[in-house]
C-alpha cells in the first residue's frame, strides 16, 4: 500500500522530528517507510539546499528561489518518491510543495496561479494524500529556530513574512480540509 505523507508549517514547528517519530512508529508496526525532505533529499537536492539556505545569498529573488526549490523538487519526485510510491513503499516528506505556496505565494506575494503551473510541472502531478500542519506563533517557532542553532537564509525574512506564511498555510489547509490535519505545534 503506497501512500504520500507530507509535513508542513511555519519553521520551528518541529517537523523534522515529528516526520522521523511517524517513520518510527511505523516501521515498528511492519510498514515499508521511506523519510526524505525538501530542499534535498538527492546529491542534486542537497547542493540546491545549500545554495537556498545559505546566508550569504541574502540578495536572492524571489522568483529564483522558486525555481531553485521547484528545480530540487523535480528531481526528488523523478528519483526517489515516485519510484518508491509505484513500488509500494509510504513515503513522509518534511516538507513539499505547500511550502512553496506558503512562502513564495503568501509570504513573497509571487503569483499562486504561476506557482501552481510551476509546481506541477516540477512534480508531475504528485499530490500528498495527506498533509499534516504543525502550527504554532510564529515568534514561537523562530525562538526555537535561534535556540536549536539551525538560523538560515529563509528564517532571516522579518516577521510579517513570517505571518504571511503561517496564515497562507492555514489558508491553503481550509481549501482541502480532506487533505490538510491541523496539529497544534505550541
Amino acid at each position: 500500500m503506497s501512500l504520500f505523507v507530507t509535513f508542513e508549517g511555519p519553521d520551528g514547528g518541529g517537523k523534522s522530528t515529528q516526520a522521523r517519530l511517524l517513520v518510527e512508529h511505523l516501521r515498528r508496526n511492519g510498514h515499508d517507510v521511506f523519510l526524505t525532505r525538501e530542499p534535498g533529499g538527492t546529491a542534486i537536492g542537497d547542493q540546491i539546499r545549500r545554495v537556498l539556505t545559505s546566508l550569504e545569498n541574502t540578495a536572492m529573488d524571489p522568483r529564483a528561489e522558486i525555481l531553485l526549490f521547484s528545480a530540487s523538487r523535480a528531481q526528488l519526485v523523478h528519483e526517489i518518491i515516485r519510484p518508491r510510491l509505484d513500488s509500494g513503499q509510504i513515503v513522509i516528506s518534511d516538507r513539499f510543495y505547500d511550502s512553496t505556496l506558503a512562502y513564495q505565494g503568501y509570504g513573497h506575494r509571487l503569483s499562486l496561479e504561476a506557482l501552481r503551473a510551476i509546481t506541477a510541472f516540477a512534480t508531475g502531478g504528485l499530490k500528498p494524500d495527506l498533509t499534516l500542519l504543525l502550527d504554532l506563533a510564529v515568534e514561537v517557532g523562530l525562538r526555537r529556530r535561534q535556540k536549536g542553532g539551525h538560523w538560515n537564509r529563509l528564517d532571516a525574512y522579518n516577521l510579517s513574512f513570517h505571518e504571511r506564511v503561517r496564515k497562507g498555510y492555514l489558508e491553503l489547509a481550509s481549501q482541502e480540509p480532506e487533505r490538510w490535519c491541523i496539529l497544534d505545534a505550541g
